[in-house]
């Protein structure tokens, strides 16, 4: 699963739904024959009505996994979703029926970790031992009023390292191989969460914003997105331009992945049924939110007492 918790990066988010074709549903998760995020969602950023609003939305943008507006909420959300992951194992699986073993990757900021929240739940996941967590820190020194020296001094790897996090580093966002190392080290790395502090430059690439404040809080303007554009060797005048061909490697990497693992797991899923039938119904009435046949039957009763009853 996968939390953006710094939220106002949403068009990470939108951009690769978009590419990726996810498909709309609805509440019950029935497919709608829609795209999720369409390209004039995309158009209409941070417009009303989008599906491609400012910060990510459960339950508006079909395939978000949480609402991560207030900073340090997505990685406080995190690591519930981490428990959650230990408790429906611990639950639900048997000998050879993997039924949950997903991982909760989190992209959090500088504003994240100076947050209180972000603070205890890093805490809570170090002392639980969440060793399906990774927290993947966009390390760009800048906050939309400007350098984070100005409130925000600490040495963040020390304090993970006390929360007993096991810390890596990667010093360049741009050298995929080594990410793809962290990760790897992450999902090999038992009883503790992960931190990947992830060396990186707002507006890579944009000649005058580059590690700038405005970066972050403005739009780059006309001349300066021709000019990135130039950087990356991209048509300087286009405008949301989506060749097909990155439609087709989409389709060919996660959609293809993607499709075959969901098939692995739904034949899973009826094998177990078979021979878990009562586990399996658990499931399925908690993915609808609904309630087993006699929930309340021990719910204590309290009878009036003329005392009073301490609240």
């Amino acid at each position: 699963r996968f939390v953006l918790s710094n939220g106002h990066a949403s068009m990470l988010l939108w951009s690769a739904l978009h590419l990726s074709r996810t498909r709309a549903v609805n509440a019950d998760y029935e497919t709608l024959g829609r795209p999720s995020v369409t390209l004039d969602d995309i158009r209409r950023f941070r417009q009303l009505d989008s599906k491609a609003p400012g910060h990510p939305e459960y339950h508006w943008t079909s395939g978000v996994e949480a609402t991560t507006g207030p900073l340090g909420q997505g990685v406080a959300t995190s690591v519930g979703m981490a428990v959650a992951e230990k408790w429906l194992a611990s639950h639900f699986n048997r000998p050879d029926f993997e039924i949950f073993d997903y991982k909760v990757y989190v992209v959090c900021s500088d504003g994240c970790l100076m947050e209180g929240v972000g603070s205890e739940a890093a805490s809570l996941a170090g002392h639980l031992g969440l060793d399906n967590l990774c927290w993947v820190y966009d390390n760009n020194h800048i906050t939309i009023e400007g350098s984070t020296r100005i409130t925000f001094t600490e040495d963040v790897v020390t304090r993970f390292l006390a929360y007993g996090w096991n810390v890596l580093r990667v010093g360049d966002a741009n050298d995929i191989e080594r990410i793809e190392q962290a990760l790897d080290a992450f999902q090999k790395t038992k009883g503790r969460p992960t931190l990947i502090v992830l060396d990186t430059h707002i507006g890579y690439g944009a000649p005058h914003k580059q590690d700038r404040a405005e970066a972050h809080g403005e739009p780059l303007g006309d001349e300066e997105v021709r000019l990135a554009k130039r950087f990356y060797g991209w048509p300087e005048d286009a405008k949301f331009l989506v060749p097909d061909s990155a439609y087709e490697r989409f389709a060919a990497g996660i959609g293809a992945r993607g499709g075959r693992l969901r098939r692995e797991w739904t034949g899973l899923f009826e094998t177990y049924r078979a021979q878990y039938p009562e586990l399996a119904n658990e499931i399925e009435l908690m993915q609808r939110r609904e309630l087993p046949e006699g929930w309340d039957r021990n719910l204590p009763v309290f009878p009036p007492d003329a005392k009073g009853l301490a609240g």
